[in-house]
């Protein structure tokens, strides 16, 4: 047989040889560090005895599937370790994820001190390096195998198997796993591993089933980079928005009022009105759009008509039982079917068209329990969303557009090269979830394709990820944890004006069906603000600061001057407030310093004589003194373009 490697290189053997002997025969170096290995594509154990022409690249740890392979080895690691520890606990699913590994227990929640106490079973495990070994099962076998170690969701696992799967277990020592693989040949080469958390987490994802708790870990081959890994994450943690928002009392979350359902607190609700400004202003006067303001609920009847009932309900929160009352009603999920009454409300013309309509929308969906996070997934939020109703041949041009603004719009919030592009399409597999047939899928999903190559910006295709009614943009982002979350989408709908007889008279004065383009230009409001928090750790640029100055008088003598200071800040737009507290100056700079606030104007006997600021700033420290008018002219230039400064003096070098 001939084996084809990465670089291009041919081996051949005469025998059946497996892929670690084959690593071996390459170079012992490479067999030592190896971790699977990838036969034509498909990602397979070192043990997998190979014995026909293929393609191989044997996968380390530096290898993205060698990693996964190397941490879902020493997820087995933690089961067993806890399987000692806790004989009762029941195993649930324990896979590798991006940076690291978890496993899910049927068992009490747990302490750091737990944690700790696992960790130290999992040194012995590995100290004792026991063989590792794979083998399969048949179905009622397999079943009655785990039956016996009385492991319940492992038999729940097997049994929703395909009749054809292949069962597989690796056997490590005193444990064995239910388990596809692939593994490490041994353990000797986890050399640093750390618990980092444990949490709760529903069996399977689902609310309904019964909470499980997680251990989250993480592994590496060296020391030095699991101790890189802790700092990062050490670091993110100050920058987590859940924990940062409330501390900088932009938010809270009350039990009374519910899961999914945050306060905005002064601060949060300032910036998220700074946002909806702009946004607002950005849209009307910039970029054609008309305004419109819409109910937050509707009759049923409306979302039959847009297939919201059939395809969303479950996401949706209904007012009353269509069984027993005369009129249901439910909260709206998302504007688009409100605006299309806003669009026919007068009969449009070819030349009424592209008709932008925008919302700043309220908007409920029904999240389950488990998915529900600070600010990044509620129950009720608000979006900057928009419908344009166009001709067929203004397609290409509007979503064009549209890209455009969502792009601009990350470059003013700073966060343009923190995103990716994803091409979401239906799923073939699943044609009953979507509206229209195979020809109009393929052909809108082109047309999105078509915008993305023409705007050059790199894109990954996902099957499953589109609206029910058509494909769509999403731009995507990451939260400090690595969890990915859409940010911005634009969608293309071919189909929809048919269901509510949208029309526009052509030429020849004949009714045409419009298409429809549904957008968000910022996105979520909320969402943003989370993400705006982790990515300046609060520090937000001037334009968005709630508090954008504090003034801070020496003594009591200038309180006076210092309220005439704030009155004239005030009077240009200026967010300020005096700190008039009887404290030395020194503390009323920490505490404004610890409010992460870009400005503070210290003000005395000699500002006060001369009419000037002393300028300190979170971006260069001490500014020197300046005059009044000048520092506004400056300040109000930098909220005017919404420049995004950034700090020239480390802030542990500040006094």
């Amino acid at each position: 047989m001939i084996i084809r490697l990465k670089d291009g290189s041919e081996k051949e053997y005469n025998q059946p040889m497996s892929v670690l002997d084959i690593a071996k025969d390459i170079s012992e170096g490479l067999a030592r560090n190896a971790c699977a290995g990838e036969v034509n594509g498909e990602t397979v154990d070192l043990r997998t005895v190979l014995d026909q022409d293929c393609e191989l690249n044997i996968l380390t740890f530096q290898d993205d599937k060698g990693k996964l392979a190397f941490r879902h080895t020493a997820s087995h690691v933690l089961a067993q370790a806890v399987k000692r520890l806790y004989p009762e606990a029941k195993l649930a699913i324990g896979p590798a994820i991006e940076e690291g590994f978890y496993y899910d227990f049927d068992m009490a929640p747990l302490s750091r001190e737990d944690l700790d106490a696992i960790e130290k079973e999992m040194k012995k495990v590995i100290k004792e390096n026991p063989a590792i070994e794979r083998f399969e099962l048949p179905r009622e076998e397999a079943i009655a195998f785990m039956k016996e170690k009385d492991e319940p969701y492992k038999v729940e696992l097997i049994e929703d198997l395909p009749e054809d799967a292949v069962i597989s277990f690796y056997r490590q020592g005193d444990f064995t796993d239910l388990c596809a693989g692939p593994h490490l040949m041994n353990l000797k080469n986890i050399k640093a591993f750390k618990l980092t958390s444990s949490s709760g987490a529903y069996w399977r994802g689902d609310e309904h089933n019964k909470m499980l708790t997680r251990i989250y870990g993480t592994a590496y081959t060296k020391k030095a980079d699991l101790e890189e890994r802790l700092k990062y994450l050490e670091e993110i943690k100050l920058r987590d928005h859940n924990r940062l928002g409330r501390e900088m009392e932009l938010f809270t979350t009350v039990d009374v009022i519910g899961q999914g359902l945050p306060l905005l607190l002064p601060k949060g609700a300032k910036i998220i009105q700074t946002l909806q400004r702009w946004i607002e202003d950005l849209e009307d006067n910039e970029w054609g759009y008309v305004r419109t303001k819409t109910p937050l609920m509707a009759k049923s009847d409306l979302y039959k008509i847009s297939g919201h009932w059939d395809h969303y309900k479950e996401g949706m929160f209904v007012l009353g039982d269509e069984e027993k009352d005369k009129e249901v009603l439910a909260l709206r999920p998302m504007t688009c079917p409100f605006q299309y009454y806003c669009y026919k409300n007068t009969q449009k013309s070819y030349r009424d068209l592209p008709y932008r309509m925008s919302e700043t929308s309220t908007l409920f969906r029904n999240e389950d329990s488990g998915e529900m996070h600070g600010l990044t997934r509620v129950r009720q939020f608000t979006i900057s969303e928009g419908h344009l109703i166009i001709r067929p041949d203004q397609a290409n041009e509007e979503l064009t557009n549209c890209l455009k603004l969502a792009q601009y719009c990350l470059t003013v919030l700073g966060v343009q090269d923190d995103v990716t592009y994803r091409l979401s399409k239906w799923d073939p597999n699943n044609k009953e979830k979507y509206l229209g047939d195979d020809e109009y899928w393929e052909s809108t999903q082109d047309q999105i394709r078509h915008i993305l190559v023409e705007s050059g910006v790199p894109f990954v295709e996902a099957d499953g990820e589109a609206a029910f009614y058509g494909p769509k943009i999403d731009i995507q982002a990451k939260n400090v944890y690595g969890k990915e979350d859409t940010m911005i989408t634009i969608q293309l709908d071919c189909a929809i004006a048919e269901n509510f007889d949208m029309y526009y008279i052509d030429q020849n004065g004949d009714k045409q069906r419009p298409y429809v383009i549904h957008r968000t230009s910022m996105g979520c409001y909320e969402r943003t603000l989370a993400w705006l928090i982790e990515k300046y750790a609060g520090k937000f640029p001037t334009w968005l600061c709630p508090e954008q100055v504090r003034v801070l008088p020496i003594s009591e003598k200038y309180a006076d001057y210092a309220e005439e200071v704030n009155k004239e800040l005030k009077r240009n737009g200026i967010l300020s407030t005096v700190d008039n507290r009887s404290e030395k100056i020194g503390y009323k700079i920490r505490e404004a310093r610890l409010a992460k606030l870009p400005y503070m104007l210290v003000v005395g006997a000699k500002e006060q004589e001369e009419g000037t600021v002393s300028v300190r700033s979170r971006f260069a420290g001490d500014e020197g003194q300046k005059p009044l008018s000048e520092f506004i002219s400056a300040i109000c230039e930098e909220i005017r373009t919404k420049e995004i400064r950034k700090e020239e003096v480390p802030e542990e070098n500040q006094k």
